[in-house]
């Protein structure tokens, strides 16, 4: 009897501990939703101290500067590129002209001798060099020119037209039969002899120093309408030669003369 009481006070206290955990209240756990929106809250005040803080607005400004530095850097690198490439480019080209000068003075100078005695002996009204080429009777002539005779010059290329009329050097003689009028200051005859030059020429290389000798002719003449407009096609159809330049001091003369 005292057996079973004993067994049944251990069984009601077993079961009585047993209903007390089943019926003790489970912590609630954390929604994660929440969780979510409070790592929100923190990065945001975060982000809100470094605005206030100005480093952030620093930062933006020092990378937008340094973009523009990159960006004006590389513009000068690349000028100086193009003009490293240009002036290599007109290097070359002075250095074949000057190369091609050298060779043609050296050529004259050799034949200098021969030509001096044909020009000096040459009768007015003939080639200076009776029964030789062109080219031959053109540098005679041409070192009559030099020579200041211009009036047996200008016979000897008056000749040659005639002679060779076929002739590569034929626009150059026409040019120089020009000159020696405009060197003696026959103005009038000059246009006439350098305007040939344009309308049988018109694809020579002396185009250009023709023009600007119609525009010195018309100054010499007082025809500044004729004179100012000569020198303006020189200065914009030949933009790249010597004379271009020589018409454009002729132009700002006749400006400071009100020409």
């Amino acid at each position: 009897m005292n057996s079973t009481k004993l067994v049944l006070s251990v069984l009601s206290a077993f079961l009585l501990l047993t209903g007390c955990e089943l019926m003790s209240p489970q912590p609630p756990q954390r929604d994660p939703v929440l969780d979510r929106l409070d790592d929100l809250d923190r990065r945001l005040d975060a982000l809100e101290r470094v605005l206030a803080s100005g480093s952030l607005i620093d930062l933006t400004v020092q990378v937008d500067e340094l973009q523009r530095e990159t960006s004006d850097i590389r513009g000068r690198i690349e000028t100086l590129e193009h003009g490293s490439a240009s002036t290599s480019d007109r290097q070359r080209d002075l250095y074949v002209d000057l190369d091609d000068r050298v060779r043609q003075l050296e050529m004259n100078q050799q034949a200098r001798p021969a030509l001096d005695q044909a020009a000096n002996s040459a009768p007015v009204g003939q080639l200076p060099v009776p029964g030789g080429s062109d080219r031959e009777n053109y540098e005679a002539a041409f070192e009559l020119l030099k020579q200041q005779q211009y009036v047996t010059a200008g016979n000897a290329f008056r000749q040659f037209l005639v002679t060779f009329p076929n002739s590569q050097l034929i626009d150059n003689a026409q040019y120089w039969l020009a000159e020696t009028y405009y060197v003696t200051a026959n103005f009038e005859e000059a246009l006439i002899q350098f305007q040939r030059v344009l309308s049988a020429y018109p694809r020579s290389r002396k185009v250009p120093d023709a023009l600007l000798k119609i525009g010195y002719s018309n100054y010499e003449l007082g025809r500044w309408d004729g004179a100012r407009a000569a020198l303006v096609k020189v200065r914009d159809d030949h933009a790249d030669s010597t004379a271009a330049r020589l018409a454009v001091q002729r132009l700002e003369r006749m400006d400071s003369e009100n020409r």
